[in-house]
């Protein structure tokens, strides 16, 4: 049983008539009738009497025609999902974003995506970008925006680089500027007392072995937070942080920012991807448009 032969017998079935039902579907008369009678070999039963000037549904036509709209009906129901699908008016994206990323660089991408696209769904999850990676290579997010280099080799992932950001030093604006000037030296550190994130989290290995480059461990006071936590205790006045620029500018508000003297801190923020997937239509999008911010 073909699809085909399903659309011509309900034309059949409604038009009474197979010339008309023939210029409905736009095929030859002749056409729709054998393939009205192929239809009928398979299925084993006439499903028209067929009489001059008179075309009738035979008991099995009866029983076929509401089985066929429904089947005609569900194909339609299926071409306008993916339809929707394609031209962005439905959807999911699962996203993965570091947290400062999440402060910082997203909300503004996502609040244009989603006056773009309203009708897509954006499923964020935030992680250090070891957790990331581990989730995009099973499976679980389409797109994922993590810090370079990447903490383990992954040839299954491909990443684009997307931007690199400076990282600055926020302190409480109560509390005695670090450093000697309007620029502070990693050196400087050497002395005050950080507010450090938690392990696996790419700012503290990064503020860690910087610290250890000029000779000196970092003394802590206090250790294990995610960015608002971070930039909580910050404000009041518990210590200094390293934290994002594009973090300090956007959640600055009673926060000293200072800059660290050249060289400074970088870091690399790349787009991770499965190489063996393509993603789907609506993250190529949102891909696109975190590329041309």
């Amino acid at each position: 049983m073909q699809f085909q032969q399903l659309q011509y017998f309900v034309a059949v079935a409604e038009t009474r008539h197979f010339t008309r039902a023939a210029d409905l579907v736009h095929v030859a008369q002749p056409s729709l009738s054998q393939q009205i009678k192929a239809l009928e070999r398979e299925l084993g039963a006439d499903l028209f009497l067929r009489a001059r000037g008179n075309i009738t549904l035979t008991d099995a036509g009866e029983a076929l025609l509401p089985l066929a709209r429904r089947i005609l009906a569900d194909a339609d129901t299926a071409r306008h999902e993916v339809l929707e699908l394609v031209q962005l008016r439905s959807g999911r994206i699962r996203l993965g974003a570091t947290p400062s990323l999440c402060t910082g660089l997203l909300p503004d991408v996502l609040r244009a995506f989603h006056d773009r696209y309203p009708g897509i769904r954006l499923l964020i999850e935030e992680g250090g970008s070891h957790d990331l990676v581990r989730e995009l290579a099973r499976g679980a997010l389409d797109l994922a925006l993590v810090v370079l280099p990447l903490p383990s080799p992954s040839p299954a992932l491909t990443t684009v680089e997307l931007l690199r950001e400076d990282l600055v030093v926020v302190s409480s604006p109560e509390a005695p500027a670090p450093g000697r000037g309007r620029t502070v030296r990693i050196s400087d550190l050497e002395g005050e007392r950080l507010v450090m994130f938690r392990h696996g989290y790419d700012l503290r290995e990064l503020t860690v072995a910087a610290c250890r480059a000029e000779g000196f461990e970092p003394d802590f006071a206090v250790e294990g937070g995610e960015m608002d936590a971070v930039l909580g205790f910050v404000r009041a006045g518990l210590g200094v942080a390293v934290v994002p620029r594009m973090v300090a500018t956007k959640s600055g508000r009673g926060l000293r920012v200072t800059p660290l003297a050249r060289p400074g801190l970088h870091r690399t923020i790349a787009l991770a991807h499965r190489s063996d997937v393509a993603p789907p239509r609506a993250a190529r999008e949102l891909q696109r448009m975190l590329l041309e911010r």
